[in-house]
């Protein structure tokens, strides 16, 4: 299990984090969220033992992480950390990078092992290619399969899928996720994409202000966001009586108490979201058609 008990943290004079404390179990995944410059990244370091920690501490298991004063080469054996730089060996090809730190006493498991890995990743047509003639999306897959390679115990991932297209995206975060719990690999993910969160974290934390802010499943968050801040992460939502709102939970009736004029309609596939106009703030409301600008609608909020 890992702790991360109360900790403080910043640079020079700058407080980074606050009273920072949560905890995940063995093969759990856990995503942070929060704004650029929330401490995404920073906890993640932090975690790995990049930085000292002066407040509070971080355990795995038993072992307390620590930093550069105490380690001459950072980071732990059992942890692995894919940052959005990916230091791959780039005139060596895709298996000969995930293999580097595998044992070359026994050649037929280390083949076996590399090709498993890059079926996870979906590179098999690649793994003879050199690294510098890979695309930006091609070596972050890369990057995953080579911190996978020597089975950490936990792996931390700071925008695992930024560089990889939509085509691959979302097959990648399957094959990924379901070979992190099917190897009980306890896993954190910084991002700002929902889709690397919902239907794969156990647990979820928002940063804002230096401080968790809210804590619990995605689930739990998304059905009830607490705050603007937890419901934009999800989707478009209005505030409406100070109550937070979904725009698939504002409907367009023929007649309603609320009234809003039209700004603009946006295509999203399977319906419409229209931007509206109702006492002077914006209300978004997922709609079956098309409506044209500064058509009066009525709406309703779905029971």
């Amino acid at each position: 299990m890992l702790k991360v008990k109360n900790i403080s943290f910043g640079y020079s004079s700058t407080t980074v984090l606050e009273e920072v404390d949560f905890s995940i179990g063995i093969g759990e995944n856990l995503a942070i969220i929060g704004e650029s410059g929330s401490g995404k990244s920073t906890m993640l370091k932090l975690i790995y033992g990049e930085y000292d920690l002066e407040v509070g501490e971080i355990l795995w298991n038993d072992i307390k992480i620590l930093g550069p004063k105490y380690n001459l080469v950072i980071g732990y054996d059992f942890m692995k950390y894919v940052t959005q730089e990916f230091d791959l060996m780039p005139y060596t090809s895709v298996e000969e990078n995930i293999g580097k730190y595998l044992s070359r006493f026994y050649p037929k498991e280390k083949e076996k092992r590399i090709k498993e890995l890059i079926k996870v990743v979906e590179l098999e047509s690649f793994s003879k290619t050199k690294v510098k003639n890979l695309s930006g999306g091609q070596k972050q897959r890369v990057a995953l399969a080579r911190a996978l390679a020597k089975e950490p115990e936990i792996l931390l991932l700071d925008e695992p899928f930024s560089h990889i297209d939509n085509f691959k995206k979302q097959s990648l975060r399957r094959n990924l996720f379901k070979y992190l719990k099917g190897n009980s690999i306890s896993c954190i993910v910084a991002t700002h994409d929902k889709s690397d969160v919902l239907g794969f974290a156990d647990k979820m934390i928002v940063l804002h202000n230096k401080k968790i802010i809210a804590k619990g499943t995605p689930q739990e968050l998304y059905k009830s966001p607490k705050t603007p801040l937890i419901a934009s992460f999800f989707e478009e939502f209005s505030t409406i009586n100070d109550e937070i709102y979904y725009a698939h939970q504002l409907e367009i009736v023929e007649q309603s108490n609320f009234k809003a004029l039209v700004k603009q309609s946006y295509f999203n596939g399977n319906s419409w979201l229209i931007e509206a106009e109702y006492n002077s703030d914006s209300v978004f409301i997922t709609h079956r058609n098309f409506l044209e600008k500064d058509t009066v609608v009525y709406f309703n909020i779905k029971k």
